[in-house]
């Protein structure tokens, strides 16, 4: 069935919309071209993130959800803590365990994006959220030099090197610029995945002892 437009105007929408956002907000289903494994590789390659889109009728699901999630939480923040990050965490300011992102498996958590951007089927949209800030450009927005190479690290001990040799042709990641930013008060990067079983994900996403807050 085609997903028939609606109008969603900004100023009623829950978070920022960018011009893409109003474009696919535009378009049905049937029209949307779905983002394939070299194109986020060329669009984070090119850092030219704001392209990155979800699918039309997604993009109004997300709409609709975000509003009556800050209606009843007053925040996605509040959500987020309640409900998808670890209980150990608290409340921000948070108080990690290392100051260096990624460093503790305790200061950060593994998760499968809730609402992806629209990606074709091979590809698996990953969230990972961390309670160290991870040091950003006042000016730009952007990762300093030093985090880049911190998630960069990470990224390969923990996603590309589990998936044996070849898993560098596998993984992508990057971090939205401040400005792109749906949930600004937590930290997080995003990573993409191709062609990972559900063993790996599920291995990635499970919940640590340290994660829980033990009787």
């Amino acid at each position: 069935m085609s997903d028939i437009p609606i109008k969603v105007a900004p100023e009623d929408a829950p978070f920022p919309l960018t011009d893409v956002d109003k474009w696919i907000l535009s378009l049905t289903d049937e029209e949307y071209t779905y983002h394939d494994w070299e194109d986020i590789r060329k669009i984070i390659a090119e850092n030219n993130l704001s392209v990155l889109k979800r699918k039309p009728s997604d993009l109004r699901r997300y709409i609709k959800w975000t509003a009556g999630i800050k209606a009843e939480y007053g925040s996605m923040t509040n959500y987020l803590i309640k409900h998808r990050l670890p209980k150990t965490w608290g409340s921000p300011p948070f108080t990690p365990a290392s100051t260096i992102p990624f460093d503790d498996p305790s200061d950060y958590r593994v998760l499968i994006n809730d609402w992806p951007y629209g990606l074709t089927s091979d590809i698996t949209h990953i969230v990972v959220w961390s309670r160290t800030v991870i040091e950003t450009d006042p000016s730009t927005g952007d990762m300093t030099p030093g985090s880049r190479r911190i998630i960069e690290n990470f990224v390969r001990s923990f996603f590309m090197d589990r998936l044996g040799p070849g898993g560098e042709d596998n993984v992508l990641w990057f971090k939205n610029w401040v400005a792109l930013q749906s949930v600004r008060a937590l930290e997080h990067i995003h990573v993409m995945v191709r062609d990972v079983p559900k063993d790996i994900l599920d291995e990635w996403t499970k919940e640590l002892n340290c994660h829980r807050l033990l009787n």
